[in-house]
This record gives C-alpha cells, sequence and structure tokens, in this order.
C-alpha cells in the first residue's frame, strides 16, 4: 500500500476556518489520502467538500484534546458525529482515571462509545507523553479490552508526539487484537516510513504532502 493511504490528513487547530478545512480536504482528494481529521463542528462541511470523492473518508475527533470530560458527553459527541456522517472516531482516554487506578470507569466508558460507533471504526487516544512504561501497555490493553479497533499515540497537544519505543511497548500489549495509529511530530517520509516497517496502519498528522512530496514542512503535529 502506498505511503498516502495510511495518512489520516489532519487539521485540529482552534484557529482553523471554513476555509482551511476546504483546503485540507482538496489537499486529501489531490494525494489521495485516507481520511480528513477534523474537530466534530467539521464534519458535515468536509463531507460536502469530499461529496464527489468516496476515496477519502472523514475521521473526527471525540473528548479532544484532554479526554477529561463526562463519558456521557463524550458518547453525545460521537452520537451527534456518526449522524453528521463521520466515518471514524478518534477517542480521548481519560488518563487522570488511568492514572488514578479506575480500570473499570475506562472500560465502561470505551465500550459505550464503541457502542455509540457500531461498525465503524474507534480510536483511542491514549497521549503517550504523559504515561510511564507500564501505563502505556495498560491503556492498550484496557483500550483492547473494551473493544476499540486501534490504539493511537498522541493528540499532537501534549508535551511531545509519537516515538518508536511507544509503538513497540502499544504493539506488544495489543498482541495483533487492535492497529496502532502514530500521530504527533511526524513531519517526513523517512519517520513516516519508519513507523509503517515497525507495523503501524495509520499515521496522523499535518504534514502530509511534506511526507510524501519530501518538502520540508513546518506543522508540529
Amino acid at each position: 500500500m502506498k505511503i498516502n493511504r495510511y495518512i489520516d490528513h489532519t487539521l485540529l487547530k482552534p484557529t482553523a476556518t471554513l476555509n482551511d478545512i476546504e483546503q485540507l480536504c482538496n489537499e486529501a482528494i489531490t494525494h489521495n489520502f485516507f481520511s480528513v481529521c477534523v474537530h466534530s463542528c467539521h464534519i458535515v462541511f468536509a463531507k460536502k467538500c469530499l461529496q464527489h470523492t468516496t476515496s477519502v473518508h472523514v475521521c473526527s475527533v471525540i473528548g479532544f484534546p484532554l479526554g477529561a470530560m463526562s463519558t456521557n458527553a463524550k458518547v453525545a459527541e460521537l452520537t451527534q458525529a456518526k449522524e453528521d456522517g463521520a466515518d471514524e472516531f478518534d477517542m480521548v482516554m481519560n488518563i487522570g482515571w488511568l492514572k488514578s487506578g479506575k480500570d473499570e470507569l475506562i472500560l465502561e466508558e470505551i465500550k459505550q462509545l464503541k457502542l455509540a460507533a457500531g461498525n465503524k471504526v474507534l480510536k483511542v487516544i491514549i497521549e503517550t507523553c504523559y504515561l510511564t512504561h507500564e501505563e502505556k501497555a495498560k491503556a492498550s490493553e484496557l483500550a483492547v479490552k473494551a473493544g476499540a479497533d486501534f490504539v493511537k499515540t498522541s493528540t499532537g497537544f501534549g508535551s511531545g508526539g509519537a516515538t518508536l519505543e511507544d509503538i513497540a511497548i502499544m504493539k506488544n500489549a495489543v498482541n495483533g487484537k487492535a492497529k496502532l495509529k502514530a500521530s504527533g511530530g511526524i513531519r517526513d517520509y523517512e519517520t513516516a516510513q519508519q513507523y509503517i516497517d515497525v507495523g503501524v496502519s495509520r499515521l496522523g498528522t499535518s504534514n502530509g504532502i511534506a511526507i510524501i512530496t519530501g518538502t520540508a514542512s513546518k506543522n508540529t503535529y
């Protein structure tokens, strides 16, 4: 599979305008990226921009970027996002609960979100930069146990992004029962290919064009 089909072409800046979202979608069409990843308020507009293509999907973030809102709020956001036409959902795990040992709360939340997502893809962001190696493994195991389709490294808004070490920990923890998404700080072809080579199925990045063309990018996500 060509590297462009691994890419969730991402724009999650709070200042993103509708013109920016339209440009994101046009770029995704031009380069045949797997999806655009946007905030839930932009789903309907993104679907309209992509109405003449079936190869570019719409991914929406849920509970982004902190993951600290109520489970009911996350479920409501995902339910509305699904009604608006999103194809995939990247939810943020409540890492405060993880660090408090509230495994059952995390399991129940992810289960409810997967139930709401139905047959659509649910990815769980575990924000690895704030976790110990043991917590990264535990978070990945909980996501799989709750029925998530992917585990994902980062929001891009934390203190750090993806690392190959984190992917190795997550890969071992999910043991083939979920796919892996690396995000945060992937800015060039060589780095992107490294993640693919170790088993990542999706890349979250705002540097998709730079990655596939070999040009420089200043984007941080």
